[in-house]
């Protein structure tokens, strides 16, 4: 893994450069999936002690994120659906697990940080992964949601901006002009979630106190946007949630 200058939190020059790496995400993946898990682990880190905690990362993928969270000292177990996913940067690492999101194999109060990220879009039920995130995060450790919003410009992934004139046409469009299907499928592997859903359903979740939820690649004077129903779903991009176990 290449080493990662980065930016200060919460500043311009941090999103501009996560912007920049989003652009090169299919033709440079070192450069952006490196970049993304180590501010991310720093992130997480600002609502977390990582220093020997116990971190679950559910649609953990290709070991970026096992890097990133390492390198904050950081016990990291990962858990991901698709063995494509998991094996293709090398073979899977050490403390990595083939299964659900939604049906996570791990005892519950088990890990200090639940962490996830760019997976609710594709569970159909993201409620329940959010739930089963939850359930195994001990008392007082932290659940991090980060996902990608169907209406921003983002959300139909490769099949953007498309996607604006429906799930289904920017699949068959994409399929025309690449002649093969998209990797992330409207309505198999890919849903149209919202900011609202996620946000109504941390508001009401019994078992975990809100602690943060802001816009992921905004700078810190931005992130107002996510308080205006409406515009957020359109100037988000992508959703942080933060929630602290009861």
């Amino acid at each position: 893994m290449r080493t990662v200058d980065l930016a200060p939190p919460g500043s311009l020059r941090r999103a501009v450069e996560l912007f920049r790496a989003f652009r090169v995400e299919q033709t440079d993946p070192d450069r952006f999936y490196g970049l993304l898990a180590a501010d991310s682990a720093r992130h997480v880190g600002l609502h977390a002690d990582l220093e020997k905690a116990v971190v679950l990362d559910v649609g953990g993928g290709p070991g970026y994120f096992a890097d990133a969270f390492a390198a904050q000292g950081a016990r990291y177990l990962a858990i991901d659906a698709d063995l494509g996913e998991l094996t293709a940067r090398d073979d899977p690492g050490p403390n990595t697990l083939l299964g659900s999101g939604t049906d996570l194999p791990i005892r519950s109060g088990s890990v200090d940080v639940c962490y996830s990220s760019n997976v609710l879009e594709h569970v159909e039920r993201p409620e329940r992964m959010a739930e089963e995130m939850v359930r195994v995060t001990r008392p007082g450790g932290i659940v991090f949601l980060s996902y990608t919003l169907w209406y921003g410009p983002w959300g139909g992934h490769e099949t953007a901006p498309w996607h604006f004139l429906g799930g289904h046409y920017a699949a068959r469009r994409y399929r025309r002009r690449n002649g093969k299907r998209p990797k992330n499928l409207f309505g198999e592997s890919l849903f149209p979630i919202t900011a609202g859903r996620m946000i109504r359903w941390a508001k009401t979740c019994a078992d975990a106190e809100v602690v943060a939820i802001q816009p992921r690649y905004h700078p810190s004077w931005a992130r107002f946007v996510v308080r205006i129903p409406g515009l957020r779903e359109l100037a988000v991009w992508n959703l942080v949630l933060v929630l602290r176990r009861r």
